[in-house]
């Protein structure tokens, strides 16, 4: 279970990433952030962009066509 709850289902690129940013910007370290989107695009958009803003990744799996990401900040 994560700290926050991201729902960017329903929204295309950028917006998944850009609603993940704004999360984290309010996460404190060590909290977990969880993305839920439809964007198949978000399967390479939001791995690369949390190695670019140095989060870990610790979790990541499909369900029922939507794609979920729990990210540790």
């Amino acid at each position: 279970m994560a700290d926050i709850t991201v729902d960017a289902r329903g929204l295309q690129c950028p917006m998944p990433v850009l609603k993940i940013s704004q999360a984290m910007n309010k996460a404190t370290a060590g909290q977990t952030v969880e993305l839920v989107a439809s964007d198949r695009g978000s399967l390479s958009d939001i791995p690369a962009w949390a190695a670019d803003m140095g989060h870990s990744i610790k979790e990541q799996f499909e369900s029922d066509g939507e794609y979920h990401f729990i990210i540790e900040k």
